[in-house]
């Protein structure tokens, strides 16, 4: 059974933003390609048994396994050594990937406190939007009675949108709601 986004971007969303960007090759109208969820934690240095429950979280929110990420040079100041897990990440594509969308937009979104959209500011010029979560609890696979810190996490959406305007119409059309220019 496909996702219900997937459906509703091949059936609505892929029509509409054809006739709206004025393009005629279906194939150049834009589609979300993964998203990636990342979870730094810094004190990780200190103690490396803090990533434990972290890497159980992610994988509850995302649904699939995630991988340690590991400095990539040392630095100092901070005491981390080159090689050092200092936080986990994961990749979503395909379905996963739109049943996870559906749950930001559902049910995640609308927990976060007072909410009144996210910033249309954080595209990075290529058509890739970054979202950052203050905490994982808006997620309701994260068992509350469980965790022990809260963490926030960054949700970058890829799409394969030439420019901000595009990913921005499609991000639009899937349901994400964008805070109101002031």
């Amino acid at each position: 059974m496909a996702a219900r986004l997937k459906e509703k971007y091949l059936q609505e969303i892929k029509p509409a933003l054809q006739k709206e960007l004025g393009l005629s090759n279906p194939m150049a109208v834009p589609r979300l390609e993964k998203i990636v969820l990342n979870m730094g934690l810094g004190e990780a240095t200190q103690n490396s048994k803090l990533l434990d429950p972290l890497v159980a979280d992610l994988a509850a929110i995302a649904g699939q396994k995630p991988v340690t990420t590991r400095a990539k040079k040392s630095i100092a100041a901070f005491k981390v050594r080159e090689g050092m897990p200092i936080g986990a990440m994961v990749t979503l594509r395909g379905q996963i990937m739109y049943e996870f969308l559906d749950r930001l937009i559902q049910v995640g979104l609308p927990r976060v406190r007072d909410f009144r959209g996210v910033s249309t500011k954080s595209f990075d010029g290529r058509g890739n939007y970054t979202l950052g979560m203050r905490d994982q609890l808006i997620f309701p696979e994260v068992d509350y009675s469980k965790v022990e810190k809260l963490k926030g996490m960054n949700i970058t959406i890829v799409t394969s949108a030439p420019d901000d305007n595009q990913a921005r119409a499609l991000l639009k059309a899937f349901g994400i709601p964008f805070r109101a220019a002031a």
